[in-house]
């Protein structure tokens, strides 16, 4: 095989030639190119692959590939928007990475949510058909949310919540159409425009998404694969007087974190003598490898911890269904602002998710999750060390979806993600998960996705994308 049969260097050598191709025109065979660089046919697919991806050339099934046609129309004319918008309080990022649609075909390490096969696929479609058969279907639900939902949701937080301790009540419970409508309303209610939030840095890309656009003040705190700083959290209270701070302490996304009894008891001490919110993200709950969630909000029953635990990742993304747990007069305001956000979560999507929780086969679902998910972990951690040792896993997590690897400093992360995606594999950049400047080189690498038979090769790609970018 020559020194041209990579597939970025034959993806590299294309380019080139579209570069002086008239738009529409047909690219060389497969088995023209297959002869010209001396590569095998699924080498040559990748870089045609990895050109599509990047919007270079467009393939038509039975037809051929072709160099991507921009079309010559008049350009649109959307200047009168400037000034019937104005200025935006504050620059909303654009969505990261995670929420990209892919090929069936590429390896895809990207995505912020399991896989089909991952999913209790069996339970929520037998939900759906009782659920059709109910007056859920027709009739509106109470604002806050199905009583019995409700108290499946306290229910779960309760059995965490030690002796001493007052649980949460299924009063104290808001159902919400997902996690991130739950953070909106959040900082709405809590923090408010143009005032801090604390937040840790690197944190889940959701929550800087929802931060713009409430157009609350972004305050980062330092944190790791062991949780935040608690030293600086306390410094950022006392130089912001910020009255939130907002964190995932079981599994955090990006960085796998799980807070220790001891870290969660400082931070919630140190929320208490400021008088703030911790605004506790526990969206990752059922994604336990090697060790069970922590919530926080178990140990605080002075309501200074206001809960949020989604089910659309481990029931299904099409049933967009959270419980939000506060107390107080901050769960009137949150109320309040579903309310006029809302007003409701589609009855049948709750009855749907308390069918399926509530159901036998729920626990033997986590069971085997659980079990899945380390196979697939472990997979990953092997591949890269094998594969990408560059790529270095810090601390191999104990739960949630991805793994999170600092490349070398001297890196051209972008160039990286460009060159695995020419080659077919699909990685996230860590910059998307920073809410101010990146501390090193990272990726985020999800190994709840498709193929994981592929995670091999992934990595291979990844190393030979490090060699070239470094």
């Amino acid at each position: 095989m020559s020194e041209d049969s990579s597939p970025t260097r034959i993806a590299a050598a294309l380019k080139r030639w579209i570069a002086t191709a008239p738009p529409g025109a047909k690219l060389p065979s497969t088995r023209s190119l297959v002869a010209e660089h001396g590569a095998s046919p699924v080498t040559v697919q990748k870089a045609l692959r990895g050109l599509a991806i990047q919007g270079v050339v467009e393939s038509r099934p039975g037809v051929g590939t072709f160099v991507r046609a921009v079309r010559a129309a008049r350009p649109n004319d959307y200047g009168w928007q400037t000034g019937a918008l104005g200025s935006p309080n504050q620059r909303i990022p654009q969505l990261p990475a995670a929420l990209q649609s892919v090929p069936n075909d590429v390896v895809a390490l990207h995505s912020g949510y399991p896989e089909r096969e991952l999913l209790p696929e069996r339970l929520v479609r037998a939900a759906f058909t009782r659920a059709a058969r109910t007056d859920a279907l027709i009739d509106r639900p109470p604002t806050a949310g199905l009583p019995d939902l409700q108290s499946w949701f306290a229910a779960e937080l309760a059995s965490a919540t030690p002796a001493g301790i007052t649980p949460a009540a299924p009063s104290d419970v808001v159902i919400i159409p997902g996690s991130q409508g739950g953070l909106l309303t959040a900082f709405r209610s809590l923090v408010g425009a143009g005032r801090p939030l604390l937040v840790e840095s690197p944190t889940y890309w959701g929550a800087i998404l929802a931060a713009a656009q409430v157009g609350v003040e972004i305050v980062p705190v330092p944190s790791g694969s062991a949780g935040p700083d608690p030293e600086a959290l306390s410094r950022a209270f006392e130089q912001t007087g910020a009255r939130a701070f907002y964190a995932q302490p079981t599994f955090a996304s990006p960085t796998g974190a799980l807070w220790t009894p001891a870290l969660a008891e400082r931070v919630l001490d140190t929320v208490r003598r400021h008088g703030a919110f911790l605004i506790e993200d526990d969206s990752a709950h059922d994604f336990g490898i090697t060790a069970d969630p922590r919530p926080v909000a178990a140990h605080d029953d002075g309501g200074h911890v206001v809960y949020v635990r989604s089910l659309s990742k481990s029931v299904s993304p099409a049933v967009r269904v959270a419980g939000l747990i506060a107390r107080g007069p901050a769960r009137n305001r949150i109320l309040a602002d579903t309310q006029a956000e809302s007003m409701y979560v589609s009855g049948v999507l709750q009855a749907v998710a308390l069918d399926v929780v509530t159901h036998p086969g729920w626990r033997a679902y986590l069971r085997r999750l659980r079990h899945q998910l380390r196979t697939r972990r472990d997979l990953l951690v092997e591949s890269l060390r094998e594969h990408a040792p560059g790529a270095r896993v810090e601390a191999v997590p104990q739960g949630g979806l991805n793994l999170w690897a600092r490349l070398p400093d001297a890196i051209d992360l972008g160039r990286v993600v460009r060159e695995c995606a020419a080659a077919g594999v699909v990685i996230g950049s860590g910059d998307e998960w920073f809410p101010a400047e990146p501390t090193g080189q990272f990726i985020r690498l999800n190994y709840a996705g498709p193929r994981p038979g592929a995670f091999p090769d992934g990595a291979r790609v990844l190393g030979r994308s490090l060699a070239v970018a470094g």
